[in-house]
């Protein structure tokens, strides 16, 4: 959020606050500098001004270094050793009654930020720690009520979505479900109708969200959106350094999914079975939960590459996450929880998922038959790791009568 020097003087007159904090910055950024930024990540967000004493008077910054400041802040803030999980930010220089000032917004994020090890929160006389057991369980259960995916961007406009994919949509839809109340809808009450576009009755914000933008922005849109934006595809069979085959994907999560989905059918064996009188793939039954699992559960602001690496006995899936536990799941006992609901909802619409934690049991049920014996990992942390294995042989049972038998039962025609 980029600031006019009356702006400043404006914030620089307020004072410190709960979402602004002065600091002095004559030799370098402030040890505790990262202690406001993780709090400010914790609680609603804020601006840290350099170059400022604690009672609004303007010191500035050395000239000759800014440009190490800025670097020196960056590298940090991306640094998971002393911000976890890393958020990239970056300082903006600005000058004021001929001092230089550096001045950074941290957002509000969905996830609990920790400074070297120490979780910190923010009120209205500054940065406190938070080492409760209690207190941090509070503050993930505030966290998991605030979703990024809908973030508003009131300067979006429908000009910023690719025009091609609404009719491609529309057609998705009809294809799922003939008389979906969408389809009647123009295309501004469709966004409005599936939370694309929408009100933030708190702050009188409107327009459309940071969904919308994932889900049917221009390549060039998303990129300038979410910088960090990607999903790296390689396969790790014979060149294990580097790769033997590799998609980088940076476009929007419709064709996402189907450039993985290619991915997966050009370099995993499959096996194939009867559902509803029909012979279908194994292997796509398994990886459309796969990949949809990582597109519309992805922690979207955190700047950590999401991963799908593919090698001789597994498929490997790395995926920013905002974790409402840590360790194993069990896929018989864990309480699903959505994780971005808007772009869950409309890749339901479209057919490409299913109900929330259905992805898991199906992985589950699908391996039984295409790698007997072995069994998916599913492991929550900061970034989720999914652990699928395959088989080493591409022989298959072309009927696939135990597992045919065992789908019909479970999806009856």
């Amino acid at each position: 959020m980029a600031l006019a020097a009356q702006e400043l003087q404006q914030i620089l007159a307020q004072g410190e606050g709960i979402s602004v904090e002065f600091k002095q910055a004559r030799k370098g950024i402030p040890r505790d500098a990262f202690e406001t930024v993780c709090a400010f990540l914790n609680r609603q967000g804020g601006y840290l001004i350099l170059g400022v004493r604690d009672d609004g008077q303007v010191q500035g910054v050395a000239a000759g270094l800014v440009e190490q400041l800025k670097r020196d802040f960056t590298t940090l803030s991306n640094n998971p050793n002393k911000l976890h999980p890393a958020m990239l930010l970056e300082l903006t220089e600005i000058s004021l009654d001929g001092q230089q000032l550096l001045y950074v917004y941290v957002p509000q994020s969905s996830q609990v930020h920790r400074c070297d090890n120490v979780v910190f929160d923010r009120g209205h006389e500054g940065d406190f720690r938070v080492t409760s057991d209690t207190d941090i369980s509070q503050l993930y259960v505030r966290k998991s009520s605030f979703y990024t995916e809908g973030r508003i961007y009131q300067f979006l406009r429908m000009e910023d979505l690719r025009p091609e994919l609404l009719p491609r949509v529309r057609t998705l839809i009809r294809n799922n479900r003939a008389n979906h109340p969408w389809l009647a809808l123009d295309d501004l009450e469709f966004m409005r109708q599936s939370g694309l576009w929408k009100r933030d009755y708190q702050t009188g914000q409107e327009g459309f969200t940071l969904a919308a933008a994932l889900l049917l922005g221009r390549d060039e849109v998303i990129q300038n959106v979410l910088p960090h934006y990607r999903i790296d595809a390689l396969v790790r069979r014979q060149d294990m350094d580097r790769y033997d085959d590799r998609v980088d994907i940076r476009t929007n999560l419709l064709d996402a999914y189907d450039q993985l989905m290619n991915f997966t059918t050009r370099h995993l064996p499959d096996k194939f079975f009867l559902q509803n009188g029909l012979r279908s793939s194994l292997r796509d039954f398994i990886f459309r939960e796969v990949v949809g699992n990582l597109i519309v559960h992805r922690e979207y602001i955190n700047p950590t590459p999401a991963s799908f690496i593919i090698y001789a006995d597994r498929v490997e899936v790395r995926n920013a996450n905002k974790p409402t536990h840590y360790g194993p799941i069990n896929p018989e006992q864990f309480a699903p929880f959505p994780k971005n609901p808007t772009i869950a909802n409309f890749f339901g619409q479209l057919g490409r998922v299913d109900e929330l934690g259905s992805g898991i049991r199906n992985v589950t049920i699908g391996l039984r038959e295409y790698a007997p014996g072995k069994q998916a990992g599913f492991i929550e942390e900061d970034v989720f790791r999914t652990i699928i294995p395959i088989p080493t042989s591409t022989v298959s049972d072309p009927l696939g009568f135990v597992f045919l038998v065992k789908l019909l039962v479970l999806y009856p025609a």
